[in-house]
């Protein structure tokens, strides 16, 4: 029996097929809120091919989403491919999480699921840096309740935002330049997206550090965190870039 963890975010939807707790293979789809159940059905169905996948095998499901229309779509898809039930991680959900927000039930999917698979990986306190379409920051106390966080523009969104509202700014390849100190426009850029995203984490880890009282884990996921934290001060951040399948796979352990 094979289980599939779907991540459905802003931009990419990440799919993770385990073979018991082994993770077998990841894949990626645009997020497209336009595309039908039949549709989704059809691209799961050529990735499980591509792989050598039997769709058969594919017994269990659990789903988080930040786009409630694709985890609605994305659900029906898989019982269409599938002929089972997926659990689609929201309110109601048990994920052992001791949640110490203001309201609980805001606590996005994602950064649920992230936390179950950091709790269950890494030393607490933890702080979790999950860079996508925005980039968030979660906090784990010792004890493992997750405290809040922060939330800031992604890379790309903020490159986005650059392009399309200045006129002479160009659109770039994000990564890091030569020197801090740009010597032209793309350069210059390079430099606030890369360098100055960076000293943003660094700066937010040592704020958290500060309130929690302690050293913390510092755990990195998503888009384009490989790339960032190369460069930040903090030197021992951990990159995991299958945190939040395999919290998605433990909660549904919670959860059957």
């Amino acid at each position: 029996m094979s289980f599939i963890a779907i991540d459905i975010g802003n931009t990419n939807i990440t799919l993770g097929v385990f073979h018991g707790e082994t993770l077998a293979f990841t894949a990626r789809l645009a997020t497209k809120p336009a595309h039908t159940a039949d549709q989704l059905a059809v691209d799961m169905q050529g990735i499980l091919q591509l792989h050598h996948e039997p769709v058969e095998q594919i017994r269990a499901c659990a789903v988080s989403s930040v786009v409630p229309s694709v985890g609605t779509a994305i659900c029906r898809a898989v019982k269409i491919l599938c002929g089972i039930e997926p659990l689609l991680l929201g309110p109601g959900v048990k994920t052992g999480l001791n949640i110490k927000i203001d309201n609980p039930a805001q606590l996005g999917a994602d950064l649920a699921a992230g936390a179950v698979g950091a709790l269950a990986r890494y030393p607490m306190p933890c702080v979790i840096i999950d860079m996508g379409t925005a980039s968030t920051v979660s906090v784990l106390d010792k004890n493992g309740c997750f405290l809040g966080g922060a939330i800031a523009a992604g890379v790309r969104l903020t490159l986005k935002a650059l392009c399309e509202n200045t006129s002479l700014l160009p659109a770039i390849h994000v990564e890091a330049p030569n020197h801090a100190i740009g010597r032209n426009t793309v350069d210059s850029m390079k430099s606030g997206l890369v360098y100055g995203t960076a000293a943003m984490l660094d700066g937010l880890i040592d704020r958290m550090e500060k309130e929690l009282g302690e050293t913390a884990t510092v755990v990195a996921t998503g888009g384009l965190s490989q790339e960032i934290i190369r460069h930040c001060v903090h030197k021992g951040i951990i990159y995991d870039p299958d945190l939040l399948l395999n919290g998605l796979r433990l909660i549904y352990e919670k959860n059957r």
